[in-house]
């Protein structure tokens, strides 16, 4: 059978053929179909789903801000004076399209020589921010006057380059309080991985350390600026709208300017740390670390041979007041209370000192090599008797000294705000010593321990807080520099001290003052005041000494401890005259306003 088909003439198809180009017609209809609902599926897709993202990304294209920086909140001490503020500067910065121009190469190098920083470092800022970045990108910060004739003299030569006015941190008193109110900087790469979430971007100013660190979220502010469009040359086309920026808050600290001033000046150059507070509420009177930088030269870019300048120091970074160091005989308030608390000694008791005692087969011997004869407590603090303290140690043994140690503070952060530059300090135990030396607690390690020595790490702020447990009549205090007005009770903790303790305990430390090892410190020019002495040894080094007091002894509105870093002397020759001079700064200042404690 056959079939005639008129379209094709003598073509014929037998039944095995029939329909096979009806086949061809229908697969390539389905190819059809199914491509433009590949396209359709795509294009739904980019619209519906990608749509919101697409269109971010055009308008990145298209769209720039022109950034305000807002005004960094300022940092005023407790009587409203300015510790740090925001001052008016210029800054550069470069439009994103910049790189992909012709003339990009010229535009770095003149850039480089006039900002004078290396072109490799502008092209790795163009790089890190991208041609899409929706903002300009800043170059530099607080450029000087004749950078600025220099920019405008080749504007024809720069044209994707301009310069804003913006604001920029300022510390007013250069160097005084730097470690306490830290410094700013733009963020590195890690820290803006980290921050980005936040809402930070690229070229942001952040605090680097102190309180400017600290209180980040309340100084802050939140940036503004105009948002222009563009065309693909980078050219403004039209302006869209602004916002406005937003100003931090100011922080009003515990802190008092002409305190940390006489501090400061008290320090002078010796390395070591002074530490003043308030034993009522904790509040942070003065705080001073030697060596110091002054953190105006973070406020704009820091240049190779600045950086190696603040390297000559030792450390200038490191605040010495939050750093570990032996307390030595300063700890003997420890002792003494948990000698009274325990049980075994009372405040009557008397006992022989020597001038070296036989203990676990080791040697120890008194700071005089003679000894005192008999004393009690008080006469033991007064003359910083050593082997008065060994007895009472290896008396009451090395778990409840190590407890009462642990009660006043040691071997934990104070709670100051500052916690990420604050050292925790160590008070070892059996576990420790096994852990690291493989050995037992021994009764020689009490017996060290008991004057500030052998393993014992605190630093200038927790032996503050010591001091203040027997000023504050038994309470330890949480040390603190933002100033709220909050009731005192709310920043100290009771550690449940007998009165008799706290009274003989006090006793002692007005004799270190009245008669013993403090006599710098008794003065006319101040209150009648208490305190204790230390020096402590270091291996192949000169000692370090302290000494701590407070005053008015009776009622006690001041706590100040001075520290000398390898100073070598004794606490109370090197340290006390220094606690003697803020003291006395102290107590002018309140007698000017009407305001000084009983004598």
């Amino acid at each position: 059978m056959k079939i005639i088909y008129p379209a094709y003439g003598s073509k014929t198809k037998t039944t095995r053929t029939v329909g096979r180009s009806f086949q061809a017609l229908v697969l390539m209809l389905g190819i059809t179909v199914a491509m433009f609902g590949g396209i359709g599926s795509r294009l739904a897709y980019l619209q519906l789903v990608e749509g919101t993202r697409n269109r971010q990304l055009a308008d990145n294209n298209r769209i720039r801000l022109i950034p305000k920086q807002p005004e960094r909140g300022s940092i005023f001490d407790r009587k409203g004076r300015i510790l740090a503020t925001s001052r008016l500067s210029h800054s550069v910065y470069i439009w994103p399209m910049a790189p992909k121009k012709p003339e990009w190469d010229s535009t770095k190098q003149r850039l480089a020589q006039i900002l004078q920083m290396p072109a490799a470092e502008i092209q790795q800022r163009m790089d890190k921010a991208g041609v899409n970045s929706p903002s300009l990108i800043r170059m530099a910060r607080d450029i000087n006057p004749a950078q600025i004739t220099a920019l405008a003299e080749y504007k024809n030569q720069l044209k994707d380059v301009e310069v804003y006015i913006e604001p920029i941190r300022s510390y007013p008193n250069g160097q005084i309080a730097a470690h306490i109110l830290g410094y700013t900087g733009e963020m590195n790469d890690n820290t803006l991985a980290e921050k980005r979430q936040e809402g930070y971007r690229l070229g942001d100013v952040i605090g680097q350390m102190g309180v400017e660190a600290a209180f980040e979220k309340q100084l802050r502010g939140e940036w503004g600026g105009q948002q222009v469009e563009v065309d693909g040359k980078g050219r403004v086309l039209r302006y869209l709208g602004e916002k406005k920026a937003r100003s931090g808050q100011n922080v009003h600290l515990t802190i008092d300017l002409e305190l940390q001033k006489a501090a400061e000046k008290t320090l002078g150059d010796r390395q070591g740390a002074i530490v003043a507070l308030d034993p009522r509420t904790g509040g942070v009177l003065a705080m001073v670390s030697r060596p110091t930088f002054d953190p105006n030269v973070f406020s704009k870019r820091i240049t190779p041979a600045v950086w190696r300048s603040l390297q000559k120091k030792d450390h200038p970074f490191v605040n010495r007041a939050l750093r570990g160091f032996p307390p030595a005989s300063t700890f003997k308030i420890i002792t003494a209370t948990a000698g009274l608390e325990s049980g075994k000694f009372s405040p009557k008791t008397r006992l022989q000192t020597y001038g070296c005692m036989n203990i676990g087969g080791t040697r120890f011997c008194d700071w005089n090599l003679a000894g005192f004869g008999v004393l009690d407590f008080p006469g033991a603090l007064a003359w910083s008797s050593d082997t008065f303290f060994y007895q009472i140690g290896r008396g009451i043994g090395g778990p409840t000294l190590i407890e009462w140690t642990r009660k006043f503070g040691f071997g934990r952060k104070t709670g100051i705000e500052l916690a990420p530059e604050e050292a925790k300090g160590l008070v070892a135990d059996d576990k420790w010593k096994r852990a690291n030396y493989d050995l037992p607690w021994k009764v020689g390690d009490t017996v060290n321990m008991s004057i500030g020595q052998g393993f014992l790490q605190v630093s200038p702020l927790q032996v503050a807080v010591m001091f203040a447990v027997p000023a504050s009549g038994g309470y330890r205090i949480k040390p603190h520099l933002l100033r709220d007005n909050e009731e005192a009770k709310k920043w100290r903790e009771s550690l449940n001290i007998k009165p008799s303790t706290v009274q003989t305990v006090r006793q002692g430390l007005r004799q270190v003052v009245a008669s013993g090892t403090g006599r710098a410190l008794s003065s006319p020019t101040i209150p009648p005041a208490a305190g204790k002495s230390g020096t402590a040894e270091t291996y192949k080094q000169k000692s370090h000494t302290w000494f701590g007091g407070y005053a008015p002894y009776n009622k006690p509105e001041i706590v100040v401890v001075a520290f000398a870093e390898h100073s070598g002397g004794g606490g109370g020759k090197i340290c006390a005259p220094m606690v003697l001079k803020v003291m006395e700064a102290y107590f002018h200042g309140q007698k000017a306003k009407g305001e000084v404690g009983s004598r």
